[in-house]
């Protein structure tokens, strides 16, 4: 009998143990670094859909950025994708510039080769240093849909001065999102003006803009963005005597939409948007 009441108690006194344990090991937590986002988080601009039947507003979804693109010029209207330390790694440029055959069938794939001999270069929307976490993702950045013909003086030193900066606030702790277009007809490069290559399938635009948002590094990123937050935006003739300062081209992102008929960061509440989309940036440059 002893020995029986002895075995409960230290079968009682486990159990005991047991729920104690239970009820003081912490929960694991989900991790609190930089992840890779929606690229599309902030809003369709022109609420563009995946149907051949909308043509000129096609949307393209690449697991490396979203797009809206323009089948009768040849180029995007705009690109959206989102960066922060979660996309980079070590991956070489892969410089595969290439037609996208992910286009409906019957459409004109743009090539390469279309660009050569106008004095433009293929010019980058989503740059490929901001997806060099996989040889896939840089690859991704060199389809022909990602580029517009842009004079070599903005995309080698305005454009590429400003997504150097980008980057430089993703590396100091932020997470960015980026929205990025052209508009209008006619720019000029390095062998003067052009408002047409490859034959009239590629339109040459007249302005090149972008749009930046700068939080933090989080999570629930749409909720954190207010009327403080910054965001950066740029609009810059597509000239080859452009200068390499993209500071000096600073606007609001309500002139931006004015101009391009678009509807950028449509997914803050109208209160933020307003807030935000009135405002011209004033912060450091570098």
């Amino acid at each position: 009998m002893k020995y029986f009441v002895a075995r409960c108690g230290s079968l009682a006194l486990l159990a005991l143990l047991a729920v104690s344990c239970a009820k003081t090991d912490p929960t694991p937590t989900a991790p609190t670094g930089p992840t890779r986002d929606d690229n599309l988080a902030l809003g369709n601009p022109s609420g563009a859909v995946a149907s051949t039947s909308s043509p000129t507003n096609y949307l393209l979804v690449k697991d490396q950025y979203t797009l809206s693109y323009n089948r009768d010029q040849g180029k995007p209207n705009w690109v959206s994708w989102h960066l922060s330390r979660a996309w980079e790694g070590s991956a070489a440029r892969q410089d595969d510039f290439r037609a996208d055959a992910s286009l409906p069938s019957g459409w004109y794939e743009v090539k390469s080769s279309d660009y050569s001999g106008y004095g433009f270069d293929r010019g980058h929307h989503c740059p490929s240093a901001d997806r060099n976490g996989s040889v896939a993702d840089n690859s991704a950045t060199f389809l022909m849909s990602n580029m517009m013909p842009q004079a070599p003086n903005n995309n080698q030193q305005t454009w590429a001065n400003l997504e150097e900066y980008t980057r430089s606030l993703v590396d100091a702790g932020q997470e960015v999102y980026v929205i990025c277009g052209s508009y209008g007809k006619g720019g000029t490069g390095s062998m003067g003006y052009q408002t047409t290559i490859a034959g009239g399938k590629v339109t040459v635009p007249a302005r090149c803009w972008k749009v930046v948002v700068v939080l933090p590094t989080g999570s629930n990123d749409v909720n954190r963005i207010t009327a403080n937050t910054r965001v950066i935006a740029v609009n810059t003739p597509n000239d080859n005597a452009v200068s390499s300062s993209w500071g000096n081209y600073r606007t609001s992102v309500d002139a931006i939409e004015a101009a391009s008929g678009l509807d950028l960061l449509s997914a803050l509440p109208l209160s933020v948007q307003n807030m935000v989309e009135a405002k011209t940036d004033t912060g450091p440059t570098n």
